[in-house]
């Protein structure tokens, strides 16, 4: 049986919101159950209101069970980077993981670790190491960050891959992005169109999540203007947060005259929400033009709906390796043909069967274990 450890978990959790905080979450429970001891430190501050255009960076639900979450890190102050650190001296745990997923974090990590103990473990769990929007001093800060780490765990080889390039000579261990624990329970395709308002008979596609550049939607709007999409009846439902300005995506509409097949609601959705517009949709699309990994393949694999993505190996991996959707170049035209195909009654109910068949494959609890057995390999000074 493996030795209990003290581990210290450093990066967003409750009471904040979205994938990164759910998914931390998700990781101390789930290494709490192994046995471990498990203290979160989340942020008391993480982002300055420049570099967070949506409307609130903070949960409205009840904070998990079973973790203990302390609000300690301001990201921005080297004042409290010292107190942090003192603190975690304090605690003394095995292991300290760091949430890594932007260069913006680099200063604050780096100053944290470079005082801890040296007989703490520093590992990495990096969510994307190249940003979706690249900056000139991004290989600088990612080095600060990189350098203080004993070894990275990621949620794709595609990371893992990035990291390797700027590291080649360090500990990664390549994971998986797991399903998320204690979502809304699965409803019917009707059930979920009628509380909508949906259409009972229509396909519909979904692109659900935060609308950034880099996520593509004008590509996938585009495409319901190409044929064969254009003379069908198949609808496009976008759910999820702008960060950008939204009238670049109502004028595209309007000006392609898709204004009577295009839904839009531009708004953040909590779990309920979630479940009830993926459950709704016929297929799920993913039109990125960057991406090493993405939070919605998992809560499309946990409501069962088939997946359309872009031709990136960190979206393509988990699609091609169980057969649960349709892999597409990122053109419009190329869009449109393939959301053709992959909307065919037969091929949905095959992609839907594949998806029952794998989902069991990525739990939380598996992921731990496996990142644990990782860890423990890992020597101080190697």
């Amino acid at each position: 049986m493996r030795a209990k450890k003290k581990v210290l978990l450093l990066g967003p959790a409750h009471p904040y919101r979205g994938g990164i905080a759910d998914t931390q979450n998700y990781l101390a429970q789930n290494i709490s159950r192994l046995g471990h001891e498990v203290l979160v430190f989340t942020f008391k501050y993480q982002y300055p209101k420049l570099l967070f255009p949506g409307k609130t960076q903070y949960s409205s639900i009840s904070a998990p069970k079973g973790i203990n979450i302390k609000r300690k890190v301001h990201s921005i102050n080297p004042l409290n980077w010292i107190n942090t650190s003192n603190e975690i001296n304090q605690y003394d745990p095995d292991i300290v993981l760091f949430r890594y997923w932007t260069p913006f974090l680099a200063p604050c990590w780096n100053w944290i670790s470079k005082r801890l103990s040296s007989n703490i473990k520093k590992i990495a769990v990096v969510d994307n190491w190249i940003p979706h929007e690249r900056k000139p001093w991004d290989y600088i800060l990612n080095d600060l960050f990189g350098k203080r780490m004993d070894a990275f765990v990621t949620l794709s080889k595609a990371v893992s891959d990035e990291i390797e390039v700027d590291k080649p000579n360090t500990h990664i261990w390549s994971g998986f992005h797991p399903i998320g624990e204690n979502l809304p329970n699965i409803i019917s395709k009707a059930q979920a169109r009628k509380k909508l308002g949906w259409s009972k008979e229509k396909k519909i596609v979904l692109f659900f999540g935060l609308i950034r550049k880099y996520k593509g939607l004008d590509l996938l709007i585009e495409a319901f203007s190409k044929a064969p999409l254009k003379s069908s009846e198949t609808l496009l439902v976008i759910v999820g947060e702008l960060y950008e300005k939204k009238e670049k995506y109502t004028n595209l509409i309007q000006k392609l005259e898709l204004e009577d097949r295009i839904i839009c609601d531009f708004n953040y959705a909590n779990a309920e929400q979630t479940r009830d517009v993926i459950c709704a949709a016929d297929v799920v699309a993913q039109t990125y033009r960057g991406a090493t990994q993405s939070g919605v393949t998992p809560l499309a694999y946990y409501y069962k709906t088939p997946i359309l993505v872009s031709n990136l190996p960190g979206l393509m991996a988990p699609i091609e390796k169980d057969g649960t959707g349709v892999i597409t170049e990122k053109t419009p035209e190329k869009i449109a043909n393939n959301l053709y195909e992959i909307l065919k009654e037969k091929k949905l109910l095959y992609y839907q069967k594949n998806i029952s068949q794998t989902f069991k494959n990525y739990s939380w609890q598996s992921y731990c274990k496996l990142m644990f057995n990782f860890i423990d390999g890992i020597k101080k000074g190697e």
